[in-house]
This record gives C-alpha cells, structure tokens and sequence, in this order.
C-alpha cells in the first residue's frame, strides 16, 4: 500500500471524514493541470491525465476511463487502490458507490477549489468542502512559478478582444444577465487575446475574469503582469487588472443581480462565495460556444501551421523509416520527432507529452513512455506517434501508426479498416443538426462490421494557440447534444488496440465546412499514411480515390518544404495506389 494513502486516511481520521474525494483538475477545471494540482497522481500514483480517487477508511478507489484501463491497471498494482473502469457495465458511478458506502450522518471531504457540482451534486451528501488534505501530506509539493502573459495580433485571432467582448455583452443581455464569471483558463485566454505558459504544453495563464455591462475585469497572478496601475498590455486599455487572490473576496460583495455561470464547470469555492442575494443562471458557457467557431483569420493561420508541422512530421518519418536498424528506442523516437519540429519557424512548444509507443506498448492509448517501459523499436511490427506542436499561429494534433518492417496479415488488414473508419468520417456529408454522437456511429462501422471497436471518442475540438484538446463538442457517443457546426476544427481518430501486442490510431485535424446545403469537412493535417501497411483491395474505389487525392495534396503542400533527401522520400511515400 502507498505510503501516501496511508497518510491520508490518518488525515481523515484526525477529522472525522468518512470519505474523501480527489479529481484530476485545478482552481479552472482545466484538463492538463500543472503539477502543483497533481494531488491524485501524488496519493496513487496513477499519471493519466483523468481520474477521481475516492479514499474511504476501508478502501480507496479510482475512477477513470477507457483511454487509460490499461496504463492504471499497471500503475496501481499493489497500491491498495482499485480501478474503477468507467463506463464498464456493473460498474458504479462515483455517485453510486458513495451512495452504498456512505451513511446518513456520513462526511465526505474535498477541497472546493477543484470540485465541482458536475463531479458531486450539491445537497447529495453532507460535504466539508474547504479542505485541502493533499497539501497537508505533501511536504515538497511544486510551487507555482507565474510566468509572463503576452498579447496574440489580430493577425493571429482575428478579432480583437473589444470585439468579442462586445458579443459576449449582447449574449449577456439576451440572458437578462448582469454578470458573467469566467474561471476557464483556455475561455480567459481566447477572450482577451493573451497567453502564457502556467501549464504545460497549454498556453494559459492563471486568472479569472469578471465582466458585467459596465466592468471588465481581469484577475491575474503579480508576476504575471505589472499591476503597478499602468497597464503593460497596449490592447486590454479598458480592462481593469487586479491580483489573482482577490477574486474570491470581490465576488462576495458584488451588488444583487443575475449571474450567468456555467455551473457544472465552476468550483464549489466560487459557488460558495457569491452572495445570498445573488441570483445565478446556469447554462454552458457562453464564450466556449464563441471560441469554437473559428473565423476566416484563425482558420488561414491554422493551415499554416499544419504546413509546418506536416513537413516536421514528414522529415521524422523519412529519418525513423530510413533507420529501422539503429537501436532508436521510443523516448529517442519522442526526441526525434521534437528536434523536427523545433526546427520550424514559430514554434514555441508541443501541445502535449509525445505518445511514442513500440509494439504492445501502443495498445495503451494514452501511454507515456519512460525509463522503465522505453522499448527499442525493432526492425518489425507497428510503431505508434500521437503528437502536436504549439505554433505562433496555432496548434495541432497528428497521430501515424508506421509499419517498421513486417506485418502479418491481420496487422495489416486492421490498419486498413482504421483507414476506412478514418475516411468515412473525412468525407461524410451530414444534415445541419447532426451531433457528435451520430458521426462517431458512422466512423466505427467500417471496424464494427469486423468485430473491431476502440474504447475512446473519435474526436475532439482544437483549439487555436490554446488547448488541443476543446469543447464544447466532440465527435464521441457521449455528445448526443452538440451539432457539429462550420468552422469547428476537430480531430478525426479511429483506433484499433490489440492488448499485449499492438495498437493502431491514425488522426487528422478536420475543418467543418458548408458543402451545398449540406456540411461536411476538408483535412488541416497533410502527412502520409504509410502504404507499407494498407490493403488496397479492401478499400473501395471510392477510399481509394480519397487516398490518392489526399496524398497528391501532401506532397504538393509539403515537398517544397523539406530537403531534397526527405522530398525524394515522401514522393515515394505519396505514390498512387
């Protein structure tokens, strides 16, 4: 058993808790948290980037989803933690399992900070919600170090923030709303047309913001920018700037009004500390449906950027495909792939940890290689990359499942059919008011139809210079609410995961676009599929159509942008079929 557990549950006893709950999240509910946040990580040592830990006297549990059944089920041997697989069938909810275990005059406790109504409803269960028990066991726990906020052009965003406030205002009047709370990193981040670099592989600083029809208010950290009362950022002169702490304490004395807030996505602490008399409406929030509409500037900056990281990418395969017998391991591979893209004018950072997996090592859908899983990549079987870079003018997200030598049959009549489950959703064509959850249907036939599936959404939203993974839609069985809407930049990636032996994903970026009354989507991402492993007879004229034209794209867009080795290369790589 974890000596961190033991630790907590003495903590819990000195308070009389009964139950206590650790979600992987932040002040912001952000997905990447910086590791100052990392309590659940801290207790169980479980490193996936989602899961709840709920610990009572008898026995800790943890919950967290398909991508990462694998990884925890290996993390969490001899821990004393169970794994809850979620979504499995006979397996509780968080909320079922408290329900059993919990009696009437029962405590559970967490810290309000990171909590919200979406992971425990209010007046469920008699709550402390104002503690912080991680942080009194964690004795060298990372302190956080604010860095410096900068301004994106309007040639990058497009539009300037006195425009989206503008917006956000009228939605605001269209609610019958005096206030609008913001405590989404990524929201504050588009809103104001700023970045930083408070979370890793995400450009998000920490602040909140508070806007009525009259203030503009802008919560940041001291360091972040100078609050010596001349503001230092020429584009935000009607914004007032105030230090991060105070928030908190200026939402309690707010005169009485109706606040517009998302609810299931903000803290209990917030919740808390809004005064009695003020009245809230909860509905999604209003600047997550702004953001995931990009206009024309956002999309052209897109594309360029997917040029740039297309010819990263191109170069990285050359090289891996050129060196099959070197002794690459999978970190050596991640550090590859990071050197090409270093090389590309405006890049500032990946958009997330590099997914570099050899062989079995690829069945685990979020795996994150390290000393002690690092696997040399043999001249044989499947090689898989998912991986993104930040750019000055925006983010991306690719993942190429490479042949290193050879595939047995099924290998390769499995990555055809992820092929063919990719391309359904690439060229669909779908009513306005089609939803997420009626194109992931779509994209899991061509697998399903051989008794194949994959235990993940088929994808996710994207956002620009910020997260690369963004709401308010995706493309999953989950989202049977959001339709899929032109100008959303999401990601198209079916998978197959063989357990102890290999994994298969292939991704693109896809742009929703109009098509004749219809809607439908054009690939951002250019980087070819590897031929090496596709059945061309188990395509059909029209995938085969699809593929070629596609590859005929990748090499006219990304060949003038890489050497004459690697050029040579990714013609033969680009070939017709």
């Amino acid at each position: 058993m974890r000596k961190e557990l033991i630790a907590l549950r003495e903590k819990m006893k000195a308070y009389g808790f009964d139950a206590y709950m650790i979600p992987t999240s932040d002040f912001h509910q952000s997905e990447y948290v910086h590791d100052h946040f990392k309590c659940r990580e801290f207790v169980s040592g479980f490193t996936g980037s989602a899961g709840t830990l709920v610990v009572t006297i008898d026995e800790a549990c943890l919950w967290t989803d398909g991508r990462y059944f694998l990884q925890a089920a290996a993390q969490l041997e001899g821990s004393g933690i169970r794994l809850m697989k979620m979504g499995v069938e006979g397996v509780p909810t968080i909320v079922e399992y408290l329900e059993d275990v919990l009696d009437d005059d029962s405590i559970l406790a967490f810290d309000g900070r990171v909590c919200t109504p979406k992971d425990i409803p209010e007046d469920k269960f008699n709550m402390v919600t104002e503690c912080d028990l991680v942080g009194e066991i964690w004795s060298d726990r990372p302190v956080i170090e604010p860095s410096k906020i900068y301004s994106l052009p309007v040639s990058v965003t497009g539009e300037s923030h006195d425009s989206k406030l503008a917006r956000l205002r009228e939605a605001l009047a269209n609610h019958n709303a005096d206030y609008c709370i913001l405590s989404s990193l990524d929201e504050i981040a588009w809103l104001y047309n700023l970045r930083g670099d408070d979370v890793k592989h995400t450009p998000v600083f920490f602040a909140y913001a508070l806007i009525s029809a009259e203030d503009d208010r802008l919560y940041v950290m001291d360091r972040s920018l100078e609050l010596s009362g001349t503001n230092k950022v020429a584009t935000l002169e009607s914004v007032s700037l105030l230090p991060y702490e105070t928030f908190l304490d200026d939402i309690m004395v707010l005169p009485p009004g109706k606040l517009l807030i998302d609810k299931d996505n903000t803290s209990y602490a917030i919740l808390d500390s809004l005064p009695e008399d003020m009245k809230t409406i909860s509905c999604e929030s209003l600047v997550a449906a702004m953001k995931t509409i990009k206009n024309e500037t956002e999309i052209a900056s897109t594309k360029n950027a997917h040029l740039k990281d297309g010819a990263a990418m191109v170069e990285f395969l050359c090289w891996l495909k050129e060196n099959t017998d070197m002794q690459i391991t999978e970190l050596d591979a991640a550090a590859k792939l990071e050197e090409c893209r270093r090389k590309q004018d405006g890049f500032r950072d990946l958009s997330f940890e590099t997914i570099s997996a050899y062989g079995s090592n690829g069945a685990i859908v979020h795996y994150s290689a390290t000393e002690g899983t690092n696997k040399v990549l043999e001249p044989e079987g499947f090689y898989l990359v998912d991986s993104g870079g930040q750019y000055e003018d925006g983010t991306t997200d690719i993942t190429r499942t490479v042949a290193l030598g050879p595939l047995t049959d099924e290998m390769k009549l499995h990555y055809t059919t992820v092929l063919k489950s990719h391309i359904a959703l690439c060229t669909a064509e779908f009513e306005p008011g089609t939803t997420g959850t009626e194109l992931d249907e779509l994209t899991r036939g061509p697998l399903r139809k051989i008794g194949l599936d994959y235990n993940h959404g088929t994808g996710h939203g994207v956002g620009h210079l910020l997260g690369c993974h963004e709401g308010p839609q995706s493309i999953s069985p989950r989202d049977k609410t959001h339709a899929i809407l032109p100008g959303m930049i999401n990601s198209d990636e079916p998978g197959v995961y063989i357990e102890g032996e290999y994994g298969i994903r292939l991704e693109n970026e896809i742009l929703c676009i109009e098509k004749e009354g219809l809607y439908g989507f054009e690939p951002l991402t250019f980087c070819p599929f590897d031929k090496d492993a596709i059945l061309p007879e188990r395509l059909t004229d029209a995938e085969l159509e699809w593929l070629n034209d596609y590859h005929r794209q990748v090499y006219e867009k990304i060949s003038p942008l890489v050497d004459e080795e690697t050029k040579q290369w990714l013609k033969e790589a680009s070939r017709t079929l």
